[in-house]
């Protein structure tokens, strides 16, 4: 069978209109808007006398010079103009920049109203000097603009000529990022759009030549080597697939951006959310989640929140969705510097690891936790790190021991070290009758955080759900790369089924699990219905109306059970009184003294392998 092309994707760090800058600089330009004043009020009693040197006052004029760059300095640090948040030269930073020169000439002119002999100096210099101010601070950004422009784009023998695919926010940002980074490995050398409207503009000096029917031409033109994507908004697959087709012919690599636009309290984007919502809600069917978000706000706003692995899918989300509760701060920590960086940037537009809301540790380093755990104090903690895969695991099962299981015990006994408030262990279906590596591990997590929940008296809880959809290494990236490589989809067994539910949802559940959860509990989450993995396939092999994909059933793995399910067999379980959508169970406690791993490891080869399909008769 022939494979079609499929776009790669990847994350390329997105400017939103700012940049961050040297911290040099903003003395520099301190020292060049001051220069601005020391130039303009001379200027403007030359317009205003003449060569008369006779009529100036100098002492006059050099305290409203003075008094001009103090407001200049003083109002510019109160507003953030020399923070650096915005490019030079640009509209944005104008729009600080006007209406502070506007307020320190009215504020001078009010001066010298109240006592102008005090000054000498006459009203009508100061208006003069107004705009020549204006003109002059503008001038010396646009020409560091200028300047930063040509130094400052990609050059050497490596970069690549790239044609990019969308003049939008997404595509203007992503532009304006390469043609600032001299280390860039990309050169725009031109920009396509559908939308006519923006046809001849300019971004950054690359001009928009054309429409996506223009890019095999424009791709001759200019001797590109790859285009890359850059659509934000909807754009339907089987469409990514022609172009990606055509441009391999030519061979022409296609990549497609995928960094996300900030979007304050909800992160992803609502077209690819909305897409997997659609999808998920044909396969399993409606669940009408029911959230209390005062019950979140309680515990969340105003205090101190922690997430560990703030990196992975849900920990990322978690982050995002607990920033529109306005803790008092949010720690954000991961021992993955580069996923660190993609989740602030998804909250602030910033993609620096510099901040003290970005934490770089391992939860495997007790030292390393209990040391950022008693200088920043957190209340609230949501740990969310872990491995994850299965076959992973269970070629590795130490590792899954090191970090599931160790790794959790490390921020428990941090946390309760000073005094956490609320502990929320994200875990996961298969810690029920777990059978692999991935499971027993997350099974002893969730005992020693019932363990501390009765030591400490607190709330200290687990959560545990099935597959989240659309998740790093979930099955629905897989079935897309599978399709759009020309198959075959691979399903473990055709009867085996999992549950499935949403990044969002998820979060917001475990948030709300975090506010009724008790001490020692285990919140399961309602997901609906079991779902087939092979209906899974098939439906999205109807969405991008590749029929002639194969699916090829390749046999359960080892440890791997044909049904998951989300309570063990001696589980006593009740659905929550405040919340019909969670569950509630109690885990047993595993005083972490009692650790061993040679103990659980004979405890998991024992289990490894037993499926409880085999035994529904014993289930209640």
């Amino acid at each position: 069978m022939s494979k079609e092309a499929s776009p790669q994707t990847t994350s390329i760090p997105i400017l939103t209109s700012s940049t961050e800058r040297k911290t040099w600089w903003k003395y520099v330009q301190m020292g060049l808007d001051s220069l601005a004043w020391l130039i303009a009020l001379p200027a403007a009693f030359v317009l205003r006398y003449g060569m008369d040197l006779s009529q100036i006052d100098a002492g006059g004029l050099t305290t409203v010079a003075l008094v001009m760059v103090a407001l200049q300095i003083g109002g510019g640090l109160m507003v953030g103009l020399y923070r650096g948040v915005h490019s030079y030269g640009t509209l944005q930073e104008g729009s600080k920049l006007y209406p502070l020169i506007l307020a320190n000439t009215i504020i001078m002119q009010i001066l010298l109203m109240v006592s102008s002999r005090a000054f000498g100096v006459p009203r009508s210099v100061v208006l003069i000097a107004f705009p020549i101010a204006v003109l002059l601070m503008m001038g010396f950004r646009y020409s560091k603009r200028i300047y930063e422009e040509k130094t400052n784009r990609p050059s050497g023998k490596d970069v690549q000529r790239v044609i990019v695919y969308g003049a939008g926010f997404l595509g203007r940002n992503l532009v304006s990022t390469l043609m600032t980074d001299p280390k860039a490995k990309y050169l725009p050398v031109a920009i396509v759009d559908d939308d006519r409207s923006v046809r001849n503009a300019r971004i950054h000096s690359v001009k928009v030549e054309g429409t996506s029917a223009d890019l095999a031409t424009l791709v001759k033109d200019h001797q590109a080597e790859k285009v890359l994507i850059a659509i934000g908004e909807e754009i339907p697959e089987r469409r990514l697939v022609r172009i990606a087709q055509s441009m391999k012919e030519m061979g022409v690599e296609t990549i497609r951006i995928n960094s996300a636009v900030p979007d304050i309290g909800h992160g992803r984007r609502r077209s690819e959310e909305n897409n997997e919502r659609e999808l998920l809600e044909k396969i399993r069917g409606t669940i009408d989640y029911k959230i209390d978000h005062d019950l979140i706000r309680s515990y969340v706003q105003g205090r101190r929140v922690l997430v560990t692995g703030a990196g992975g899918s849900i920990g990322s989300e978690l982050c995002r969705q607990i920033s529109a509760y306005q803790p008092a701060e949010l720690m954000m920590l991961d021992r993955d510097e580069s996923l660190l960086m993609d989740t602030r940037y998804s909250l602030t537009g910033l993609s620096s690891l510099d901040d003290p809301s970005v934490i770089l540790a391992d939860v495997r380093d007790f030292e390393a936790l209990e040391a950022v755990f008693v200088e920043r104090q957190p209340e609230v903690v949501f740990h969310a790190a872990a491995l994850k895969h299965v076959s992973a695991l269970e070629a590795y099962p130490k590792e899954a021991y090191k970090t599931n299981t160790l790794g959790t015990a490390n921020v428990l006994k941090a946390s309760a070290q000073v005094e956490v408030q609320v502990f929320v262990n994200i875990s996961t279906d298969k810690a029920a009758d777990p059978t692999t590596a991935l499971g027993q591990s997350k099974r002893s997590a969730e005992m020693l955080t019932s363990w501390y929940g009765e030591k400490t008296g607190r709330n200290y809880v687990s959560v545990r759900f099935g597959n989240v959809f659309g998740s790093r290494g979930s099955i629905k990236p897989l079935f897309t790369k599978q399709i759009l490589d020309g198959g075959p989809l691979t399903v473990t067994d055709r009867n085996a089924t999992r549950y499935f539910m949403l990044i969002p949802d998820a979060c917001l559940l475990v948030m709300l699990a975090g506010a009724i959860g008790r001490s020692g509990e285990v919140m399961v989450l309602d997901m609906g219905k079991p779902v087939k993995i092979l209906k899974v396939a098939e439906h999205m092999r109807s969405l991008y109306e590749r029929f002639d994909v194969a699916i090829e059933v390749i046999g359960l793995r080892a440890g791997e059970k044909r049904d998951e399910v989300l309570f063990g067999q001696d589980e006593v379980h009740e659905r929550s009184e405040e919340n019909e959508n969670i569950m509630r169970a109690q885990a047993p406690r595993l005083d972490p003294a009692e650790l061993d791993y040679a103990r659980w490891l004979e405890n998991y080869r024992s289990h490894r392998g037993y499926d409880r399909t085999e035994h529904r008769g014993q289930e209640a």
